[in-house]
């Protein structure tokens, strides 16, 4: 699959396959085409060449409701002018859930409910939106997402603006779910988490495998220009990264 916009190709020939439960991880530096790949995915950009499936389907050709209803996307940035409060926010995610009329169901109260309490929000319920600090915001979209139930989760950096308890939080709650996460992050601490990781690097895949796989110091150093090297921290789930900038 292909994209370009002004003459400038954003995702090059990417062939992946995105695997039935996992979260794979997507690094690469700024401008790598790692958020315009969330996009594709989601079905908000129409491919240049090839196509995204969903299930064996073509995602182009299924009905949009269908779509909203197994595919959620969680963007870096997504303002309104509405004057909705906490709880009006997430109970957007339960839209594609409606039926015609728009009939509000105990099932969708639940669904908003768990929502809410997932991402430490509850108390925060009939706080104005426009009240909001960035990182509650970021929050407040994961909860929107967690509420549409879908099958595949499509994340924009979404540790973007929060304090390290709630980071942690929030990719540990992606984990727990039910879904397939495709999720795209500059902290590569957190790709260590994941489990596969794709390096992209001008809109091209450079490497695909486990955290290990790819997480190597001649990656790194080839992609963001850091001397980077494992350690093993016995009082975590996992090795960390420890970096340096390159000498000149």
């Amino acid at each position: 699959m292909s994209f370009s916009a002004a003459g400038r190709r954003l995702v090059d020939g990417v062939d992946l396959d995105v695997f039935p439960g996992e979260t794979l991880g997507v690094i690469g530096p700024n401008g790598a085409g790692k958020s315009t790949l969330l996009r594709l995915l989601a079905g908000l950009l129409p491919p240049g060449q090839g196509e995204v499936r969903f299930e064996g389907s073509p995602l182009a050709r299924l009905n949009r409701r269908r779509v909203a209803r197994r595919i959620a996307l969680v963007a870096q940035q997504a303002e309104t002018d509405e004057r909705l409060t906490v709880r009006d926010a997430v109970e957007l995610g339960r839209t594609p859930w409606l039926d015609r009329l728009g009939r509000w169901r105990d099932e969708d109260t639940a669904a908003v409910d768990r929502a809410l309490a997932a991402v430490e929000m509850t108390a925060l319920a009939e706080r104005p939106w426009a009240s909001l600090s960035g990182g509650e915001r970021q929050r407040l979209h994961i909860a929107r997402a967690h509420a549409q139930e879908p099958r595949l989760m499509l994340l924009d950096e979404p540790t973007n603006h929060l304090d390290i308890h709630h980071q942690l939080a929030i990719l540990a709650l992606i984990r727990s779910l039910p879904v397939t996460a495709v999720v795209a992050l500059h902290d590569l601490h957190h790709a260590l988490r994941c489990d596969r990781v794709l390096a992209l690097h001008e809109g091209r895949v450079v490497a695909l495998g486990t955290p290990l796989e790819v997480l190597t110091p001649t990656l790194l150093r080839a992609l963001f220009g850091v001397e980077a090297h494992l350690v093993n921290d016995p009082d975590a789930d996992g090795p960390l990264i420890a970096f340096r900038l390159c000498p000149n």
